[in-house]
């Protein structure tokens, strides 16, 4: 499966939107300076669109470019595309160029369906982890033991209790005794087993939650406005300028009566900043929030917010926007000059959305050594797997090959469509020895149209001719039956 052109959400919703308005397509391609023929192709969805003349259009509809541009629509239509891919499906033949038309006309059953399969998954991954837990764990196996022979004790006693009727006094005391004891035994087992799937039931986290903070930070585009003026107030509270490792921690002190953690890096210290300082700020975005349903979501709601805050204090948008565009998107020249590191540095990146100083759009993918995905922003051009792994020959699973060496890739999709990869493998703190080392891999990637804005395209022939790494979303969806890296069979005919 290719990502979902944007013309196919985008057109529709200018069409409906000039009909809803009573606007012909004459009298709107005459104010904004096109053909009448070239507007229908627009609408039809048979042309791309964007830059200048979306937001045009978003002008003269009464819209934003955000309402335009169907991220929203996007992300369902995506995630319907791997609900075709569900082999308990197979048979039903599903058909994802349908994707687009039950998003469009019928929103509210695509996102029924999407709700039904993800706590359809949900389940079975409980399911299948306290199988893992009832088959492996100690506790439960010398439990058993226990009980089937505490049960024995009482049933022997019992049985010679009921059926020899001339007992001496004291046996009968004896054997009542052992039936008592072990019977009490019998139900402090009881008790500890219950106990226990207690805490088995509680300690299966859903994974719904971190589809709901996903959601909840690509409905916003990844940007705060909000935040972005909680972080600006931040930093003339502090008086962010020159050495703000000192300032942050200067500020916690006097103001707050906390003590800088030693050795704590920016960040760190902007994170707790923005914990204390932002606190309302924080509070008011989760509680605006419809789709995180659970104390859980709310919580890794609330940490994501915290950090988007510590990013905007040490790379303020304005100014992170000019030496981006200045450094042409260099992740470690950034760094340099903000003192942030490449993954915080990505991060930022993807949050330049602000309307009238938006950044290149980038999407971005975090994994670990296992390939688990632990974070994800797409864009509405590239679609990110929220179910299992993407694609092996994706830059983001090449970097965890070569850790510290900065990996690009120019990557082309089943449908032609090309994006430029750029991954490394990043080592976070961990343990001490002999534990092994974090190491996870960050991927930034975007339209291969904004390959001459970013330093990484430097040197690469990034025309349609050029030659490109042939990859897909992931193999279940995948139509490329000559891979000799597919990891498994297709679930969709090509």
């Amino acid at each position: 499966m290719s990502p979902i052109p944007a013309q196919r959400v985008v057109g529709p919703k200018i069409r409906d939107r000039r009909r809803a308005l009573h606007i012909t397509q004459s009298s709107l391609s005459a104010t904004l300076g096109i053909s009448p023929s070239y507007l229908n192709l627009i609408e039809a969805g048979k042309r791309n669109i964007g830059g200048a003349l979306l937001k045009r259009i978003a002008t003269e509809l009464g819209l934003s470019v955000g309402d335009l541009d169907g991220a929203t629509e996007r992300r369902v239509i995506d995630d319907l595309g791997e609900l075709t891919a569900e082999p308990l499906l197979r048979q039903l033949r599903l058909e994802v160029a349908a994707a687009p038309e039950l998003a469009g006309r019928y929103p509210g059953w695509a996102r029924a369906l999407l709700t039904l399969h993800r706590a359809w998954l949900d389940r079975g991954r409980a399911v299948n982890a306290l199988s893992e837990r009832l088959r492996h764990d100690p506790f439960l196996a010398d439990a058993m033991h226990d009980l089937l022979t505490r049960v024995a004790a009482i049933r022997s006693s019992a049985e010679i209790v009921e059926h020899v009727d001339d007992l001496p006094p004291e046996r009968l005391h004896r054997f009542a005794a052992i039936v008592g004891s072990e019977s009490r035994r019998l139900a402090d087992l009881a008790q500890a087993l219950a106990a226990y799937f207690d805490r088995a039931h509680t300690s299966v986290r859903s994974v719904t939650p971190v589809g709901e903070v996903d959601d909840f930070l690509a409905d916003h585009r990844h940007h705060f406005p909000a935040l972005e003026d909680a972080a600006e107030a931040l930093r003339a509270a502090v008086g962010v300028a020159g050495r703000p490792e000192q300032r942050l921690a200067e500020w916690l002190e006097r103001a707050q009566g906390v003590p800088a953690p030693a050795g704590a890096t920016r960040f760190e210290l902007a994170l707790r900043a923005a914990e204390i300082s932002c606190e309302d700020a924080l509070a008011a975005e989760v509680e605006r929030a419809e789709g995180l349903s659970s104390d859980a979501a709310r919580r890794r709601a609330r940490h994501a917010l915290a950090a988007y805050v510590a990013a905007a204090v040490i790379m303020p948008y304005q100014a992170f926007l000019e030496a981006a565009a200045r450094l042409r998107y260099d992740a470690d020249a950034l760094g340099s000059e903000f003192g942030a590191t490449f993954e915080q540095v990505c991060h930022r990146l993807v949050t330049l959305r602000r309307a009238g100083a938006e950044g290149v759009p980038f999407a971005l993918m975090k994994v670990d050594a296992s390939g688990y995905t632990r974070q994800r922003a797409p864009t509405p051009r590239l679609a990110l797997p929220r179910h299992g792994s993407a694609c092996p020959l994706w830059a983001v699973y090449l970097a965890l090959q070569s850790p510290g060496a900065t990996v690009r890739q120019l990557a082309e999709f089943p449908g032609r469509e090309r994006f430029l990869f750029v991954a490394r493998a990043v080592e976070g703190p961990g343990p001490a020895f002999p534990m092994p080392r974090r190491v996870a891999s960050v991927m930034l990637a975007c339209d291969v149209h904004y390959g001459d804005r970013v330093a990484y395209g430097d040197g690469l022939n990034l025309g349609q001719s050029a030659p490109a790494v042939p990859v897909g979303l992931n193999c279940r969806v995948c139509t490329r039956t000559d891979c000799v890296f597919r990891q498994e069979d297709p679930v969709i005919d090509a």
